[in-house]
């Protein structure tokens, strides 16, 4: 998991901490995961709180690129 940074399952290089930003309007935000299924809303395209996302931090390869995401507090922006 996110910290231990093992080696890449792929190719066995090193793995990178990092995030994938979501662009919203004129703010930059951590994407976060929910649970179920996203809901419609008429203004906002879908309906949903951003307290109850959990942020998404990544890892990268640092030789093949390959990513593996996770939903955890400690991806929240401090």
């Amino acid at each position: 998991m996110a910290g231990s940074h093992s080696g890449c399952p792929k190719c066995g290089a090193s793995m990178e901490e990092g995030f994938v930003p979501d662009f919203a309007h004129s703010s930059i935000l951590i994407g976060s995961w929910h649970a179920g299924k996203p809901k419609k809303s008429f203004l906002r395209r879908t309906d949903v709180s951003f307290k109850d996302g959990i942020p998404i931090g990544a890892l990268r390869c640092s030789k093949c690129g390959f990513l593996e995401l996770y939903a955890d507090q400690r991806f929240a922006a401090k």
